[in-house]
């Protein structure tokens, strides 16, 4: 019987199908590429990182550190930097990463070269291998050479790919690999240097590298360096990724939850027009639980049904995600279909059908035989049953998020304020239904007062189609809107208008006649910035050392093993503003030395105004204070300091500059590139229109998946929309049949039907679209911390078309009454 009557209502059940599937397909793609993602860091492990382990140092390792690293005997070494190279054939310049090997690195994985027989004869060559891109962009060819520092050597081979670089961080620094023992002969590595000594191991399989890592980690972390082994490593990557996945479960979870609205709304409407075959089936000699199981295994089937044709799209979508994740992960993913997410997606199929289609369902419990007489359309299940009910969905709801999230705390809230929107949404059709009942406007014409009937009368589609018309413009708009903040929170148009050029590295000997230059280039120099290395000797009266033999400190262990870059001056710049205490712009003689500290650190340090903290500058001890707390705005591409001291303390430190300026086109900026990495090989440059460009090129993929959850969601919302509205079909057929059999003529019945789904149409857009403003507002003030100015195209674009959309759905309704004879109709 139930196959029987669904195959009879294929057309009417269509919608409902659908609004499980595109729930399902997000659910089983997303968690098919988490799975994916896990399995191939794991597999990936030891080619992520090139070795079983590695000991890695910011600084040149001290005599301590060294003795334990000659004593793991290391297979490989490293040191690396980012620096200026020069490319003599062509006299192009570039900021890249240097990287010197020396040893059969990796152990794992490849050094993907071209010729292949580079990879291994570099060395012995004293040549350098050349990122592929680079290679491209200047016209280089194998052969051709690379002036890096003070020597030139030839470029050996094509360096296609190496253990641990991203396309991301190759575009910022694309790689050149030379000899360990050429880097001295650069002369690259100098005062405030920022470089990084690595040391690769490859072990026997029989070592334990979680119990040699708890031995050997605590004496490196004293002796500043660290090890990193390949499991813990996974482990780390595997948590980045993992918060990946929960962003994108979050928005698939979203698109189920309209999917679960698509079913509960469209099973309400099409259990109605059952009632009259529920009675009959009753006065037949059918019991309760015989007519109520009809239905509840046509459900199920259909849930099923949809659930499997879900998962398989699923498993379709999500070949899509390697190809937009591909410039973001460090490896090549290898896609495998598992069992898990189908099966998941099978019972959500499943779960969601009954869940969601339940409280219709029960109301074919109470349908009494008399119906065939009397149909009584608002049967209803009783109070107790329709809250235990209600009481099973949400905790559904709480289950799957926290399966989703891993965080309870997290999983009730979003389930709390879901359920709070659909209570604004419900809140506000019902207050809409009262206030049209209450003013009523008894002196407009026939048709307008007909259209508004229709939003209170019995069969009344205000509340549900409001529902699902307001929470598809609210999850469509929040999305726009997020994407908006986001976009924001990269604020590059300011700095560069003002300075796209930063000199690094500029040694004290060096700063006027590179000062010199840019002036006799007639370009403005825009800032001249001191740099004083520096550590943190004690917090607060307890020495670091000892901090960092406490287990259990609450200080941030990057603070104790951090070497500070800080300056002096007696201005704030405009990304900076004083939150808390007292800025002091020069220091007074005697006392403690008033510092300004950033908000951040000042809360992984756990100091406030007022607390000391005494630094070690390259071999003196300076006692200070914290008078004041700043916030930085740190998406700003310009150059900001977690300390800021006050003139008249460390002019006399040793120090090296950062110089910034502002070359008026892409030329003069290649030509001020080319000559002063000429005179001075060991300053860095940064070209901000460059990084400008790779920003943009980010962004757009993050704007991309943004707007691709957006449109994924967006269709699911109309597949419930248009479902929510299709479902009134019949109703609206046998209401328009017997107007036009009392003389109502086919245009006023277009405009009854017209302005009924107007009103709706814009309540439900209008109401979506200022609680999305009101849910953006809250992420921009409490998670981004960013000013948030709504965007007008929601206004403009999103509520006249999804009105439209509304109008054009409700009015196809009716398309039979117009075109058929009112006898014929109601015969059907």
């Amino acid at each position: 019987m139930a196959y029987r009557d669904a195959k009879a209502s294929k057309v009417r059940l269509l919608l409902f199908i659908a609004s499980i599937i595109l729930g399902i397909a997000a659910v089983v793609a997303i968690q098919l590429l988490s799975d994916n993602l896990k399995s191939n860091i794991k597999l990936q492990s030891k080619s992520l990182m090139g070795a079983d382990y590695i000991i890695d140092a910011r600084q040149e390792p001290t005599e301590r550190a060294q003795a334990i690293i000659d004593s793991l005997q290391p297979n490989a070494k490293e040191v690396n930097f980012v620096s200026m190279v020069a490319f003599p054939k062509n006299g192009g310049t570039k900021l890249v990463k240097v990287r010197g090997i020396e040893g059969a690195f990796p152990f794992y994985g490849t050094l993907e070269t071209q010729p292949i027989a580079a990879a291994t004869t570099y060395q012995d060559k004293k040549g350098a291998l050349v990122d592929a891109t680079l290679m491209l962009q200047f016209k280089i060819q194998p052969g051709d050479s690379i002036k890096v520092g003070k020597i030139t050597v030839p470029i050996i081979g094509t360096l296609k790919s190496i253990p641990g670089n991203t396309a991301i961080s190759t575009s910022v620094a694309p790689t050149v690999v030379i000899p360990y023992d050429q880097i001295e002969a650069t002369e690259l590595l100098q005062f405030g240097s920022r470089k990084e000594y690595q040391f690769f191991y490859k072990a026997a399989d029989t070592l334990n590298l979680e119990a040699l890592e708890k031995k050997i980690e605590p004496m490196l972390d004293f002796e500043k360096a660290d090890l990193d082994t390949h499991t813990s490593t996974s482990r780390r990557l595997g948590r980045r990724f993992d918060n990946l996945g929960k962003f994108l479960n979050l928005a698939a979870f979203i698109a189920l939850l309209l999917g679960c609205i698509g079913i509960a709304s469209s099973v309400q409407i099409y259990i109605k027009e059952k009632l009259i075959a529920i009675a009959v089936l009753k006065c037949m000699g059918a019991s309760r639980k015989q007519s109520f199981l009809i239905f509840l295994i046509q459900i199920s089937g259909i849930g099923i049904l949809g659930g499997l044709i879900g998962s398989g799209i699923g498993v379709a979508l999500q070949e899509l995600f390697p190809l937009i994740l591909k410039d973001f992960l460090p490896f090549d993913l290898l896609i495998s279909v598992t069992a898990k997410p189908l099966v998941i997606g099978i019972l959500l199929g499943l779960l969601m059908s009954i869940l969601f289609a339940l409280l219709p369902l029960l109301s074919t419990w109470y349908v009494s035989p008399l119906n065939v007489l009397r149909v009584d359309e608002n049967s209803k299940t009783s109070q107790g049953t329709r809250i235990w009910v209600f009481v099973i969905i949400l905790l559904f709801l709480f289950l799957f998020s926290y399966w989703l999230l891993q965080d309870a705390l997290y999983a009730l809230i979003f389930v709390g304020a879901t359920v709070l929107t659909f209570i604004l949404l419900g809140l506000v059709a019902k207050g809409a239904m009262k206030l049209v009942r209450h003013y009523f406007p008894k002196r407009w014409n026939f048709t307008s007062r007909q259209g508004l009937l229709n939003l209170y009368r019995p069969n009344n589609q205000t509340v549900v189609l409001v529902l699902a018309i307001g929470f598809g413009t609210f999850l469509i708009s929040t999305l726009y809107f997020t994407k908006d903040i986001l976009l924001s929170k990269t604020n590059v148009n300011q700095t560069t208008e003002s300075a796209n050029l930063i000199i690094l590295d500029v040694q004290n000997d060096q700063r006027e006649a590179v000062a010199d230059y840019i002036t006799q280039s007639q370009l403005p120099i825009i800032s001249n910035t001191p740099l004083v290395t520096m550590r943190m000797h004690s917090i607060k009266g307890r020495l670091v050392s000892d901090i960092r033999r406490d287990t259990t400190r609450q200080i941030r262990r990057w603070i104790l093993n951090h070497e500070f870059r800080t300056t002096y001056r007696d201005t704030l710049t405009p990304s900076e503003e004083i939150v808390e205490g007292t800025w002091t712009p020069i220091a007074k003689e005697g006392g403690l030395i008033p510092i300004s500290i950033a908000e951040n650190l000042a809360q992984d340090t756990k100091v406030t105004v007022g607390d000391t903290i005494v630094f070690n500058v390259q071999g003196v001890l300076m006692e200070t204070n914290v008078g004041s707390i700043r916030k930085v705005d740190w998406g700003q591409l310009q150059v900001n300091f977690n300390i800021l001291f006050p003139k008249g303390v460390l002019e006399k430190a040793p120090q090296f500059h950062v110089i910034s300026t502002a070359a008026p086109n892409e030329q003069g900026s290649a030509d001020v590139q080319r000559n002063l990495v000429a005179q001075f090989p060991n300053v860095s440059i940064i070209d901000l229109r460059q990084v400008f460009t790779l920003v943009e090129n980010i962004l757009d993929k993050v704007s991309w998946i943004i707007n691709f959850m957006a449109f994924f969601s967006m269709m699911t919302g109309i597949i419930v929309l248009i479902g929510s509205v299709r479902t009134s079909k019949y109703q609206r057929i046998k209401e328009s049949v017997l107007l036009r059999t009392l003389g109502a003529k086919n245009t006023q019945i277009l405009k009854i039907a017209a302005l009924e789904y107007l009103f709706l149409g814009l309540m439900g857009s209008i109401v979506g679209l200022v609680l999305a403003v009101g849910s953006s507002l809250g992420l921009a003030l409490f998670l981004f911390q960013e000013p948030f100015v709504p965007s007008a195209i929601p206004f403009i674009v999103f509520i006249p078309s999804i009105t439209i959309l509304v109008m054009m759905i409700g009015l196809s309704n009716i398309r039979t009454v117009l075109h058929s004879s009112p006898l014929e109709v109601l015969r059907r």
